[in-house]
This record gives structure tokens, C-alpha cells and sequence, in this order.
């Protein structure tokens, strides 16, 4: 799967959802390669996957990738970045809640719920204000999650 991931065929977003679902740590280096290039689909996957797999050296290259020039692209960064959990990202995805597009704000404010960390909660506040109400929604959450941790 790998040597499929390092080709040039679109066949690589599959490869990168395949190693996601495989979960070996000998993925990420090649998974964090492909954030840096390739079609939208592919970086996507990739990042997915980076968030199944769940190693932190994933952390500041998702994070790079949450100023992606396309919208799913830093959904799935958010996404990957709250299953990984590290606290080093709550500040870049506390921006990400300022994200221009509704869906990127939604993953954002789930992700910063999944980490838990009680910094998220002014942004996360600010968030309840959302004009969409998924994000407004998941704010909510986001926040109920964090007290639940604290407790």
C-alpha cells in the first residue's frame, strides 16, 4: 500500500484510507508526504488516516495542513487532529472555528471537544454564536465534553 500511496494515480486516496483502516505506524511517514502534494482527495484520505493511526509525530504536519487551500481537506485535518488528541493543536483549531467554510468550523469545534482541554473553552463559547446551527450544535457538545473530562 505504501508504494501505491507514493505513485501518481488517484488510486493513492484509496491507498491512504487503506493504511488508515491498517493502522501501522510505518504509514505515517508517507501519509504526512502525501498532505504536502498530490489532488484533494488524496491529502484528505491521508489525513484521515493519520487521525486512525494516531501517532502525535502526525501533529504539526495536520496541523500545516489545517491551512489547506481546499475546504474538505481541512475538515478531515480537524477531524484527524481530534482523534489524535494532542493538545498542541487546540490553538490552531481554535482559528479553525473561524474557518470560512461551515463544515471546517463543525470538525473544528468536535475536535477541540475530543481533546478536551479546558483552553478550547472561550473559543468554543465564542463558537455558540455560530451563524450555522451544526456549528452552534456542536459547540455545545464540544463544551459539555470538556466539563465531563474536568470532572
Amino acid at each position: 500500500m505504501i508504494k501505491v500511496l507514493k505513485g501518481k494515480s488517484y488510486v493513492r486516496s484509496d491507498a491512504a484510507e487503506a493504511l488508515g483502516h491498517i493502522g501501522d505506524s510505518r504509514a505515517v511517514e508517507p501519509l504526512i508526504d502525501v498532505l504536502k502534494d498530490g489532488l484533494s482527495g488524496v491529502r484528505s484520505n491521508a489525513a484521515w488516516a493519520l487521525g486512525h493511526i494516531g501517532d502525535k509525530s502526525a501533529v504539526e504536519p495536520l496541523i500545516e495542513a489545517l491551512k489547506d487551500k481546499e475546504s474538505f481537506v481541512r475538515s478531515m485535518v480537524a477531524l484527524a487532529l481530534g482523534k489524535i488528541g494532542d493538545k498542541r493543536a487546540v490553538e490552531p483549531l481554535a482559528e479553525a472555528l473561524k474557518d470560512k467554510v461551515w463544515y471546517v468550523r463543525y470538525w473544528a469545534a468536535w475536535a477541540l471537544g475530543d481533546i478536551g482541554d479546558k483552553s478550547a473553552v472561550e473559543p468554543l463559547i465564542e463558537a455558540l454564536k455560530d451563524e450555522d446551527e451544526f456549528v452552534r450544535s456542536w459547540a455545545a457538545m464540544a463544551l459539555q465534553k470538556i466539563k465531563a473530562k474536568k470532572s
